[in-house]
């Protein structure tokens, strides 16, 4: 019988030191179970003014290459869109290889036309990414309790992603 106790007792230790070290399997961190640690969707668990900063970026190194950035942000109160192509003939293109690029100030209105595109998208833990050869789009949400982890976005469809990109052109064009 005393067996069976010291058995008992070695497996409870072996749960204790797995939750404390995060040792879940699928590279999954026990904390990240807990409710309330999952993914967040926009416009429920992420209101619009929790949003500071959103990232869409895509990237080839295709010959030509190609890089896009549409950049939505929040400073001093005032929303802000800022849109950058890079161009050039080597890998990887850089600032230096900014071609065209601009800022401008968003009205309430289209930044809630910006809201109402990631609105039901999902924000999660970020992750590292090992394939290669992919262009993105690579899409980051930062929100007040993003806790430096909650950022990385996934538009709730392919449509969603795809009228985001015609706002975003109709933006840049804008004089």
């Amino acid at each position: 019988m005393s067996g069976f106790r010291y058995g008992m007792i070695a497996a409870v230790l072996l749960v204790s030191v797995c939750f404390l070290m995060g040792c879940t399997g699928g590279g999954k961190n026990v904390s990240d179970l807990l409710p309330g640690n999952g993914p967040k969707v926009v416009g429920k668990d992420i209101k619009m003014g929790d949003i500071t900063e959103f990232y869409f970026t895509y990237s080839s190194s295709t010959n030509p290459p190609e890089f896009q950035r549409y950049h939505f942000s929040v400073k001093d109160g005032t929303h802000r869109f800022y849109h950058e192509k890079r161009e050039g003939n080597h890998w990887p293109l850089t600032e230096k290889d900014i071609t065209v690029s601009g800022t401008r100030e968003l009205s309430q209105e289209e930044w809630q036309t910006f809201f109402n595109y990631v609105k039901d998208g999902k924000v999660e833990k970020r992750k590292e990414h090992l394939e290669s050869g992919g262009r993105g789009p690579w899409l980051f949400l930062y929100w007040k309790g993003d806790k430096g982890k909650y950022q990385e976005f996934a538009f709730p469809s392919w449509e969603a992603k795809k009228s985001f990109e015609d706002f975003c052109v109709k933006l840049k064009n804008l004089r």
